[in-house]
């Protein structure tokens, strides 16, 4: 039997679409192909992006009450449901399933904060601001906004854009990775269910040709990304030359630096959770542990033998770690580890060598543990985005700012100590955008907003918190006169003041 065509969804409805083309969709536990993901044409991408058009004025002006009423039975719904989804993202990324309902409830709490957009919408007011002229400002929705979501995150990702677009009133046509494509069909069918009118939330399947038609169409009036920095790039640069306004999230390389007065027990635990939680496959993982000072021999033991401990093998059973998302993904990020030993770099602990509890066609790779690493090995300089530690030994606290500050990336770090000083001066100096203290992966909460600085992040506006709503909102000034009733005509003279 051939597998499932996994394809649009548009006015409440799953659309086949008309160009025909397809993409495997693996289940990187096995190998095994089991669903086609449908590539959308030009065509295909303006259908969706005109019915989000068409759909927006009746949402635009659907009051707050009712628009929240929705958002609350969303809400609901997901946390009835939210072991359907973690199923499909462990089924079609791998990572396993305690990490896929982390994600789902992660992802769970920008809808919590959506909620609360009659709140979050309010407006300024003026009285008098000149004699009998008030003026008062308002927060409206774009029109239909666009979201390009990458294959590791296929549920939190998307729902750090999506729920606080449509809860200002915009419309959303949802391009997924052709990676692991489901998840976001299952969510359009949760929305239907909530009530949401048809044609506010739009699934684009595709490839590179959907998200061109997404940075281009003049309908759609934003894009959100997150993706790789060469991509952040591109889809910055095409989106803003096309007139829209753009928020793209790109790569990382995330740097924990470990003092010597650190609790070497807490910071090894946070090294395994943060280096090889979700396989590697996110871009907030500590890749590159800097360790000052005389404590590396024993930070890289403790972080030996936690490694030794984790399990790899297949999401659905009792693993602690998953494969990779596909065969060439795995070769390439084994691939580096090859290069780390060649130019120098030790190999503690060796991912290549795993045995996993698994398909034997699944794409594995274990945790890697690399010591002695330098700065001029690729290993250290490049997003590796797999399970693989790279302990960089450096003898001060200055050395170890110097790394992180000089680097081209700028998303995630976290350093380790107990002196509140030292913690102090590093979150001051540091120029990176989310800053963890004793926390290693320091993804902030829902009302507060995500994204990095420097090659991590193109344009001004970060990810959900107060940055979400102003990004998927235009203010509007209105300034006001109305004559006094004994005015007893009309005035067309010109204001004074």
């Amino acid at each position: 039997m051939a597998p499932q065509v996994i394809s649009h969804w548009v006015d409440n409805e799953v659309v086949t679409g008309s160009s025909g083309g397809t993409a495997p969709v693996t289940n990187p536990a096995t190998g095994e192909v089991t669903g086609q993901v449908a590539l959308a044409s030009v065509e295909d991408a303006r259908a969706v992006i005109d019915a989000a058009a068409a759909a927006f004025p009746d949402w635009r002006d659907t009051s707050l009450a009712k628009r929240t009423a929705v958002l609350f039975r969303f809400r609901e719904l997901l946390n009835e449901r939210k072991d359907e989804l973690a199923a499909i993202i462990t089924a079609e990324h791998g990572k396993v399933l305690s990490d896929a309902l982390g994600e789902v409830s992660r992802g769970q709490e920008v809808v919590e904060f959506a909620c609360g957009i009659p709140h979050l919408l309010k407006g300024g007011y003026t009285e008098n601001a000149s004699t009998n002229i008030d003026v008062h400002s308002i927060r409206q929705p774009l029109g239909v906004v666009g979201i390009i979501s990458p294959f590791n995150f296929p549920a939190m990702v998307p729902m750090w854009f999506f729920p606080l677009a449509i809860a200002c009133g915009n419309t959303v046509v949802l391009k997924p990775s052709e990676k692991d494509p489901s998840a976001a069909l299952w969510l359009a069918e949760l929305w239907k269910e909530a009530g949401l009118p048809a044609g506010v939330f739009n699934v684009l399947q595709g490839d590179k040709t959907a998200v061109d038609e997404l940075l281009t169409n003049p309908t759609v009036k934003s894009v959100s990304f997150v993706g790789s920095t060469p991509i952040a790039q591109y889809v910055y640069s095409t989106g803003t030359a096309a007139g829209k306004r753009v928020q793209a999230l790109g790569g990382a390389k995330n740097h924990a630096v470990i003092l010597p007065d650190a609790d070497l027990d807490l910071a090894a635990d946070a090294m395994v959770n943060a280096g090889f939680g979700s396989a590697g496959e996110r871009c907030m993982a500590i890749s590159a542990a800097v360790a000052v000072g005389p404590i590396a021999d024993d930070l890289v033991a403790k972080i030996a033998e936690r490694a030794a401990t984790i399990k790899t093998g297949d999401g659905t059973k009792d693993s602690d770690m998953g494969p990779l998302v596909t065969q060439a993904h795995r070769d390439k990020v084994a691939s580096y580890i090859d290069a780390g030993e060649a130019d120098g770099a030790k190999v503690v602990v060796d991912g290549r060598q795993v045995t996993p509890d698994g398909g034997q066609d699944g794409f594995w790779l274990g945790p890697t543990l690399l010591d002695n690493v330098t700065p001029a090995m690729s290993v250290y300089t490049d997003e590796i985005f797999g399970p693989v530690l790279s302990v960089v030994r450096v003898d001060t606290y200055d050395e170890a700012l110097d790394l992180i500050n000089t680097n081209p990336y700028g998303n995630g770090t976290a350093i380790f100590t107990n002196d509140g000083g030292a913690a102090r001066r590093f979150q001051n100096e540091v120029q990176v955008g989310m800053v963890g203290i004793n926390v290693p992966i320091p993804v902030p909460m829902a009302y507060y907003s995500f994204g990095g600085w420097k090659n991590s992040l193109f344009g001004d506006s970060h990810a959900h918190g107060m940055d979400g709503v102003q990004f998927f909102t235009r203010q509007k000034a209105i300034t006001t006169r109305w004559l006094d009733p004994s005015h007893g005509g009309l005035n067309l003279g010109f204001p004074t003041n």
